[in-house]
């Protein structure tokens, strides 16, 4: 009978950690969002940052976001990359669109039609809407033969689980 209760303390002690994890998450994300869209750029990075490097996506993409446009930080386009990336990985479609921005442009890496192809392709099935678009604008520059290997490139990243592309 002890053992069941003890374990039961364990159990509940558990759950309570993880879900206060999640309440504190929760309360500094919409702390940031807050600042961010008051232009309070020092308290969206320090809100943001530590959630970002626990791996919660909605920050990184928001970082990613600071650090392409130098909104509060020194505008650093490898680090916007870095970011984007890390969401993108988890299947946050703005941040894989953001992603086919910076490979259309060669902001933080170098200019690739293709990948921006492919990250557009890949941000348009997921849902984001205007991944469409640019993915048609894209498409314009570029010759059959590397629309096809985007769209390859593309289906296989989505098989990886996005991981690696």
């Amino acid at each position: 009978m002890r053992k069941n209760t003890k374990a039961g303390v364990i159990c509940l002690t558990i759950v309570l950690f993880v879900g206060s994890v999640g309440v504190s998450w929760s309360a500094d994300y919409q702390k940031a969002i807050a600042a961010f869209k008051n232009g309070d750029w020092a308290t969206a990075l320090r809100e943001w940052t530590p959630l970002a490097e626990q791996g919660n996506a909605n920050a990184q993409t928001f970082l990613g976001l600071m650090y392409h446009k130098g909104e509060g930080v020194p505008q650093d386009y490898k680090t916007a990359v870095k970011w984007c990336s890390l969401a993108a990985e988890q299947g946050m479609a703005d941040a894989q669109n953001n992603l086919g921005y910076m490979y259309l442009n060669g902001y933080g890496v170098l200019q690739d039609y293709v990948y921006a192809h492919m990250w557009f392709n890949i941000s348009a099935s997921s849902g984001y809407k205007d991944a469409f678009k640019n993915r048609d604008l894209v498409e314009e520059r570029m010759p059959p033969v590397d629309i096809a290997t985007a769209q390859n490139l593309a289906r296989e990243c989505v098989r990886k689980g996005y991981k690696g592309c």
